[in-house]
């Protein structure tokens, strides 16, 4: 090793994307030591404690001194700018210096970072003794008796210079050529540059060579020719942030995926958050791919294009309070109190609410959910005598038909489309529906009642009505060569304009027709106007709707995020398995395939377990959490699907001296100790460990459902996708570790799983 004295004092120090990981798997005091080295290297590089050397026969790789023990290895990228590639115990830094790969990637023209010691042992640990799985995607080769097959290389159809123009790191392409099975993939996957580990996910899901061209690579590919050793043009198109306080770093080292999302967007998600639209634009994707911090991080860009102002012309909004409080938190960690100043958060039916509020203050009618109201039909019925139609049916035409399209006349309720309703109605019976939905309606008016949904229907027509005299304003403008009349603008012109100029939406699968009809209301159709951010494999309300019809026109301006952070590639395998057999659509009358969700990270697959009873289930279940004794209570979760069975399990943990915490409407209720809830209540979380009990038939689903089967089999099929949603939900919120209990009959979801 030499040493060579460093330039001037005071340094720019960046971080590469994974060198976090890296750091946060480190024991406390090591990374207290490395903010400490960080806040005195930015300070002055040169100081001997450093001891700051190049690597023996390198040009651009150094190494600092941490402490006694660790070192970072630091790529020298001219004028005193330095990017922390990796921190390592100081016996592995100058052992075997060949196997320290990096450079400017050639294609996308970014930095690149590998150990290939490091990859090579990852891929070994996760080498499988035995022949894989055979997958339905690919030929296997098979072998003849008595004889043992060969495992074939995953990748043998491409050549290196396939690879290359994938923008595959070269390094890494022997290793690649290897690899037999997908545990192998993943462990190169955990630790490669994440453009090649995209790249090889979505080619062994059987995408086509110039499809993963056109979709993966071509969006991160550089503009123009790539110089190679051009450092500092190259760090400016690298997955790195420069280092400025330690609380910055403290937040991408401690805050989890969302800390690291606040700093490393993949290049796909940045290009989807800072693109102009021409129109509605839609994001999906699956569990822990990414799509709310996509939404937040549009949030921000588009508030940082305002000019300066006070007004709130961004809409961020979701489908319930807990959500929407948890994207204010998150906003306000990602852009600060500046962005949170430009943007309404509000949840949609505090947003349908509010316009209700300001058309009729005096209004004060108390609100009932879809249980309620259902429970007003039945009684209606039954003091009528009326047995033409079920209460079910009528309850769902009336919210899904009448109010979901915002239908106030007869007339209109004749011409409404009925598609997904499966039984079809003619005039005279759309007529007696219409007259009983009068009847009850006027019940609930003299009751002092109203439901959600009605809010929302009344908001959608009283906007639509809105944006109607603005667009007659502006046409009568146009006329007149765009001059404005006084006399009539005076007194009703200030407040006559669009509430808003963009809104985001996040969780988009489980809003109504009505709530769309709000939103394109509230939002003047133009560039960057609605974006939608959603997966339908999770809707858990019984929505059904298709965008087009409702004035949001995304055809053309849908992306699709598929690399999971979150879940580990077991759990989300299984996870898929639930929904095995049912088709989800993609809001816009098309089909939202699975196909290309895979996950970089690697765990156990999930525990199943049985028992004969629910007191049974109920030991079980006390038992795996004392097994689970070496993580903290709060990072653990039970998932139930009743009410009463969050009491019933509360009561047994209490007894068993754990402490139980319940998830209400209001999120979290008390201390520190096991989350449980209702499966309605995990959307949006995320727990180390998760329990899904009573995973039984009966109660996933619930029998009532099957009774829809030869009465309304449109009906039983939608809640039968509505509980396997539930299920997948509830599946997805564990990062590390997932286990399913059930007693009785396992559940008919589950069928995949017990193969």
């Amino acid at each position: 090793m030499t040493s060579t004295t460093a330039p001037a004092q005071g340094a720019t120090l960046r971080l590469l994307d994974k060198a976090d990981k890296e750091i946060a798997k480190l024991d406390r005091p090591v990374i207290g030591a490395v903010y400490q080295f960080q806040r005195e290297f930015r300070r002055n590089p040169t100081s001997r404690g450093f001891h700051l050397e190049k690597l023996t026969g390198d040009s651009n790789l150094w190494s600092a001194r941490i402490n006694r023990e660790y070192r970072a290895l630091l790529l020298d990228l001219g004028g005193n700018d330095w990017l922390l590639v990796a921190v390592k115990h100081h016996k592995d830094v100058y052992r075997n210096l060949e196997r320290y790969a990096y450079g400017i990637n050639q294609v996308t023209g970014g930095i690149e970072y590998v150990d290939l010691e490091v990859v090579e042992d990852s891929v070994l640990r996760r080498a499988l003794p035995q022949q894989p799985t055979p997958r339905p995607s690919g030929p296997q080769e098979t072998a003849a008796p008595g004889e043992t097959a060969t495992p074939q290389p995953l990748f043998g159809a491409y050549s290196s210079e396939q690879f290359a123009e994938l923008g595959v790191a070269e390094p890494l392409i022997p290793i690649i050529r290897k690899l037999t099975t997908d545990d192998e993939l993943l462990g190169l996957a955990e630790y490669a540059p994440r453009h090649t580990g995209e790249v090889l996910l979505r080619l062994r899901d059987g995408t086509p060579y110039d499809q993963v061209l056109d979709q993966v690579t071509k969006p991160v590919a550089a503009e123009g020719p790539v110089d190679t050793d051009d450092w500092q043009a190259a760090i400016h198109r690298s997955q790195a942030v420069v280092i400025t306080d330690d609380e910055e770093l403290q937040s991408i080292i401690e805050e989890g995926d969302f800390g690291r999302w606040k700093t490393f967007l993949h290049p796909t998600q940045a290009k989807l958050v800072h693109r102009r639209y021409s129109g509605p634009t839609r994001v999906s994707g699956g569990p822990g791919t990414g799509k709310t911090i996509v939404a937040l991080h549009r949030v921000k860009h588009l508030a940082d294009q305002l000019p300066p102002g006070h007004t709130k012309p961004i809409l961020l909004t979701t489908f319930n309070k807990n959500l929407a409080a948890d994207l204010r938190a998150r906003l306000l960690s990602l852009g600060g109190p500046e962005t949170l100043a430009r943007v309404d958060i509000l949840h949609i039916d505090q947003l349908a609410a509010q316009v209700v509020r300001e058309a009729d203050p005096a209004g004060g009618k108390r609100r009932i959910d879809d249980n309620q109201a259902l429970r007003e039909w039945r009684a209606m019925l039954d003091e009528t005598g009326e047995s033409r139609w079920a209460a079910e049916f009528l309850s769902d035409e009336w919210n899904q038909v009448i109010l979901g399209q915002a239908v106030h006349t007869r007339s209109a309720y004749f011409r409404a489309r009925r598609a997904g309703r499966g039984r079809s109605i003619g005039r005279a019976e759309r007529a007696g529906i219409w007259q009983l939905s009068e009847r009850f309606t006027q019940r609930l008016d003299l009751k002092g009642l109203e439901t959600y949904r009605q809010v929302a229907e009344r908001a959608a027509r009283l906007e639509m009505a809105r944006k109607a005299k603005i667009d007659a304003r502006q046409a009568e403008r146009d006329e007149r060569g765009g001059m404005h009349n006084i006399h009539v603008e005076a007194g009703s012109g200030a407040w006559l304009r669009y509430r808003y100029r963009h809104a985001v939406v996040d969780e988009a699968q489980d809003l109504s027709p009505s709530h769309w009809k709000l939103l394109r209301a509230m939002v003047p159709t133009g560039p960057d106007d609605l974006f939608l951010v959603g997966d339908t494999h999770q809707r858990i309300y019984d929505h059904q709707v298709t965008l087009g019809s409702l004035g949001v026109n995304i055809r053309g301006r849908s992306s699709r995020l598929t690399l999971s952070y979150r879940t580990t590639s077991e759990i989300l395998r299984d996870a898929q398995r639930v929904l095995d057999g049912a088709a989800y659509d993609d809001l816009d009358g098309g089909e939202d395939p699975l196909t290309g969700y895979r996950s970089v990270l690697h765990g156990n697959r999930p525990l199943l377990h049985g028992e004969p009873t629910w007191d049974r289930e109920l030991d079980a279940i006390v038992e795996q959490i004392k097994a689970w004794h070496d993580v903290p209570r709060g990072v653990v979760a039970i998932c139930v699907p009743t009410n009463d069975m969050v009491t019933e399990t509360a009561v047994r943990l209490k007894r068993a001296g754990i402490e139980p915490v319940e998830i209400t409407a209001e999120g979290p209720k008390g201390g520190e100790g096991v989350h449980i809830g209702t499966m309605y209540r995990f959307k949006g979380l995320e727990y180390r460990r998760v329990i899904i009990a009573g995973v039984s038939e009966g109660l996933v689903p619930r029998s009532a459902v099957d009774r829809w089967q030869h009465t309304d089999r449109s009906r039983h099929e939608r809640e039968l996708q509505r509980a396997r949603s539930l299920l997948f939900v509830a599946a997805t919120r564990a990062r590390d570790a997932l286990a399913i209990f059930w007693h009785g009959d396992p559940s008919r979801f589950l069928t995949g799983l017990l193969k």
